[in-house]
């Protein structure tokens, strides 16, 4: 279904992208090093269950709507640029809070649904699917949307991978500085600060 060449070049390429710190790493980065390793992970779930609504509704087409669109990409990217300020400031404002037990549920469900709101607002993914994958999809083959699809996924889960891998070497930090709680506290405020200037960036950015 997938002609063998390019389903090669596919992996090795999105294998690369996957790799290259970009806003999804820092972001997970940022969560990971704020809250621990079980923070990070919950995010990276939530960036995975977001990436995978990209590429659903750009095989579907949905996504094209929004690129033929300056005005309702530049209103996503805005809100996709204002949560990310929003998560920062939190951050910053919880900086002393001390993990109460009590609201561990709560508080997995929000670092969940945090992780797919940052992934959905982020226009740049959809351009992305639409931009990359197609270059790939084998017309002479036949089940255009399958290939898509099939392909997307494939570029979901290596990001995701790459994602695990930064929340494990994350966590050993943010491991290492529970035991120091004036530490803990100033790599909460640098965490926000880190997320504001991310929010920043994607505002910034063309």
């Amino acid at each position: 279904m997938i002609d063998g060449t390019r389903f090669a070049l596919f992996v090795s390429a999105a294998a690369i992208l996957a790799l290259t710190p970009g806003p999804g790493i820092l972001y997970v980065l940022g969560r990971t090093l704020h809250g621990g390793r079980r923070e990070g992970i919950l995010s990276v779930f939530g960036t995975f269950v977001g990436g995978s609504v990209h590429v659903l509704a750009a095989a579907l087409g949905l996504s094209a709507i929004l690129m033929t669109s300056a005005t309702a990409f530049e209103v996503v990217r805005y809100a996709g640029a204002a949560y990310l300020v929003y998560l920062g400031i939190s951050m910053i404002r919880k900086r002393r809070a001390n993990g109460n037990t009590k609201t561990v549920g709560q508080s997995s469900q929000r670092n969940f649904l945090q992780g797919i709101a940052t992934e959905v607002l982020n226009p740049k993914t959809a351009l992305f699917f639409l931009s990359f994958i197609p270059q790939f999809v084998s017309p002479a083959k036949g089940h255009l949307i399958l290939q898509f699809l099939i392909l997307g996924a494939i570029s979901v889960l290596l990001n995701t991978t790459a994602d695990l891998i930064v929340v494990g070497f994350a966590g050993l930090i943010a491991r290492r500085l529970a035991r120091n709680p004036k530490l803990i506290e100033r790599q909460r405020t640098a965490s926000g600060v880190g997320m504001i200037g991310l929010g920043i960036y994607v505002a910034a950015s063309k």
